[in-house]
């Protein structure tokens, strides 16, 4: 069998599994709540076919919302992500994105970084938009939004970090 979809279907059983039994649970503060999930689409194969980035986008996003009855919030940000992904990749990386020639493990940390960021933070303003419904509470939205994708973003690097392999 494929090795990637071997390693792939691994992935997102345990981060389903690490989201819906520990990081649903975390609630800081009130408000900011981690969801490591999205590393399941950021480490999607970049030479893989995108409709199935975009398949297993709303299937990791639509189980989250049965576990957590959170009506479609999670599909709806994991489809804004995985369709905002090629752009956010040809903007941070450039012609190495158009050859594939990109390793999430073999990149600059600024690199990883940025990437990173910005697909959180996509990802978790679309959702708190829909969780909240209401644009006059843009501030909350945007505070609940940089908070959440800090901690997010931190767990991020740090799974990366732990569980990357440098190749050559």
């Amino acid at each position: 069998m494929n090795n990637n979809f071997i390693r792939n279907s691994l992935r997102f059983i345990l981060l389903i599994l690490a989201q819906v039994l520990i990081f649903n649970h975390i609630n800081f503060l009130g408000f900011v709540n981690p969801y490591p999930y999205v590393l399941f689409i950021l480490l999607f194969p970049i030479g893989d076919n995108r409709a199935m980035l975009i398949i297993c986008s709303f299937l990791l996003g639509i189980t989250l919302d049965m576990f957590s009855n959170s009506g479609g919030m999670h599909a709806a940000a994991s489809l804004v992500m995985a369709y905002s992904r090629p752009w956010v990749l040809r903007s941070v990386f450039g012609v190495a994105y158009e050859y594939n020639t990109i390793r999430i493990s073999n990149i600059s940390f600024t690199e990883r970084f940025i990437y990173i960021t910005i697909l959180v933070l996509v990802h978790h303003f679309v959702l708190f938009l829909l969780e909240t419904f209401n644009v006059s509470d843009i501030l909350y939205i945007l505070k609940k939004t940089l908070f959440s994708g800090i901690f997010t973003l931190i767990l991020c690097l740090i799974f990366i970090t732990l569980f990357s392999v440098k190749r050559k």
